[in-house]
């Protein structure tokens, strides 16, 4: 059986950028491993009405793929989608895909320092590193409410949109007022004949600057390199001022302000504006951005319940109010924005990586996910997580932390091939000092953050521990992996296998362009 250089799991942003950097550093002999049938991950699944990004979309894309068509500053989920279709064709990908490839377990082999991964159609194969670019949003969270699979109408989650389902002329009811149902729920009051918006937990929501590029700004786009450079530089640095309200309580109040002034603008109702101003601290959960998600509680066919929901009927949603009454909701079709399973020691539960002393993943953390910089943890060699523990986003576009941790990977792989004699052979496993050192730190650098002020959010596990979020600036991050700290890890290059395998060159490199 050949021996891969590297597995990667998922063909998302994450999946994709590793690929593209591996065969840039030599490294051809890979496969990308895909569940579905497509690349694209969250845009792939995400099509439903009003999908679309809160990060500006010449910032939501590789540095060195840039695309000089987006048609808006935002840009919806089909141009995002096409745009990851189409780099994985730009840098010769596709052949290193195997769709309709889900994984159903990882392990690592001690004796040959092998990863072995199984699939779900019970096909096999062997790799020497394993990188998960799984993402962390990707496992759709259901609700767990008394009577839902009793409701006759149609019920799909907002990541499972069924188009199929003709919403004109039905009562609708959204449960979830999240960052997926604020894009949605402007574009279902356009067509239900009624929606009911049942809220746990109001949202902070700023403005965006929504708008289309002019024809003028595309052609500087694409016939002027220093210029969209330039314009892309701007937006790192406008996004990346936004971690100053999340650490200082000045800029705290401000964006408080700002975001009170945007919803007072935007509703009429004074009594409805009380129901959508959260109690928190804005910052704690995530902020939202949008211009339509307010305007639509103007809508005479729009009602907001903040009544709780007890139980849901065969034709109807069932809420109780402080004083215990009980009020049915009649409705015919059911939408929930409940968000996803964020927590990895969850969401992974359906495929057991298996590291040394054959513990897994989950064994090892049980219950508290934590790793060194996101991407490393001690006891599984050659294993690298994208998007890994606290490697998550309040302020700026998660393509930057992917793109370092990529160069983090190939510095790692590069220093791991230089000591087996220039053949990529032999492990790299983080020292458990050395990952216990930096979250002590990271810990202590998320008290006093907006996140730990105490409210409920997907960012924290029950307890209070925030596994979710980098607490820094991302240049802190990105210098901080720059360079693999050799010190850091425990470098084995002997007593490998002695399989043949075909040596890979350090010279061999896949050129990287500009233009998409």
């Amino acid at each position: 059986m050949t021996i891969l250089d590297a597995a990667i799991i998922g063909s998302g942003f994450s999946g994709l950028c590793a690929a593209i950097h591996l065969k840039k550093a030599g490294f051809e002999n890979i496969q990308i491993l895909e569940k579905a049938s497509e690349v694209g991950g969250t845009w792939r699944e995400n099509t439903y009405p009003g999908a679309a990004c809160d990060v500006q979309s010449h910032l939501y894309s590789f540095s060195f793929a840039p695309n000089p068509n987006w048609s808006h500053v935002f840009s919806g989920w089909q141009e995002i989608q096409n745009y990851i279709v189409q780099t994985s064709y730009q840098f010769g990908l596709r052949s290193h895909i195997k769709f309709n490839a889900e994984v159903a377990s990882a392990t690592f082999d001690e004796q040959s320092q092998i990863w072995k991964i199984a699939l779900v159609n019970g096909e096999s194969l062997q790799a020497r590193t394993l990188i998960m670019g799984t993402g962390p949003l990707h496992v759709p969270a259901m609700p767990n409410i008394k009577g839902l699979k009793d409701f006759k109408g149609a019920v799909f989650h907002s990541s499972q949109w069924n188009h199929e389902v003709d919403l004109s002329d039905k009562k609708v009811a959204s449960i979830g007022t999240g960052g997926s149902a604020i894009q949605y729920v402007p574009e279902v009051a356009k067509k239900a004949k009624a929606l009911s918006v049942f809220q746990r937990t109001p949202a902070w929501v700023l403005p965006r600057n929504e708008r289309a590029y002019t024809g003028l700004e595309k052609w500087l786009f694409k016939h002027v390199p220093g210029w969209r450079r330039l314009y892309r530089s701007w937006l790192y640095l406008t996004n990346e001022a936004r971690i100053l309200p999340f650490r200082h309580p000045v800029f705290i109040r401000i964006s408080e302000t700002v975001a009170k002034w945007h919803m007072k603008r935007s509703v009429k109702d004074t009594e409805l504006r009380k129901k959508l101003t959260p109690n928190y601290t804005i910052g704690c959960k995530r902020i939202l951005i949008s211009n339509q998600y307010y305007p639509a509680f103007n809508r005479s066919n729009v009602n907001l319940i903040t009544d709780q929901i007890i139980e849901i009927r065969e034709n109807s949603v069932v809420t109780v109010n402080q004083t215990g009454k009980e009020t049915a909701h009649e409705v015919d079709t059911l939408i929930l924005g409940t968000g996803f399973v964020a927590d990895p020691t969850q969401y992974m539960e359906s495929m057991p990586i298996t590291g040394v002393n054959g513990k897994t993943l989950l064994d090892v953390w049980d219950g508290n996910a934590n790793a060194y910089y996101g991407l490393n943890v001690s006891g599984f060699p050659n294993l690298f997580m994208m998007v890994g523990p606290n490697t998550g986003l309040g302020h700026n576009s998660i393509i930057f932390m992917i793109e370092a941790q990529t160069n983090y990977i190939i510095d790692a792989l590069k220093k791991l091939r230089k000591k087996g004699g220039g053949r990529l052979s032999g492990s790299v496993d983080v020292k458990p000092q050395a990952q216990e050192k930096f979250n002590r730190k990271l810990y202590q650098e998320l008290e006093g953050t907006v996140w730990q002020t105490g409210c409920q959010s997907w960012y924290i596990k029950e307890g209070g521990k925030n596994f979710t979020i980098w607490p820094n600036s991302t240049v802190s991050y990105y210098f901080q992996t720059k360079k693999v700290k050799d010190d850091a890890f425990v470098w084995n290059t002997s007593n490998v296998n002695s399989v043949n395998v075909d040596d890979v060159s350090p010279n061999r490199k896949t050129t990287i362009k500009e233009g998409v």
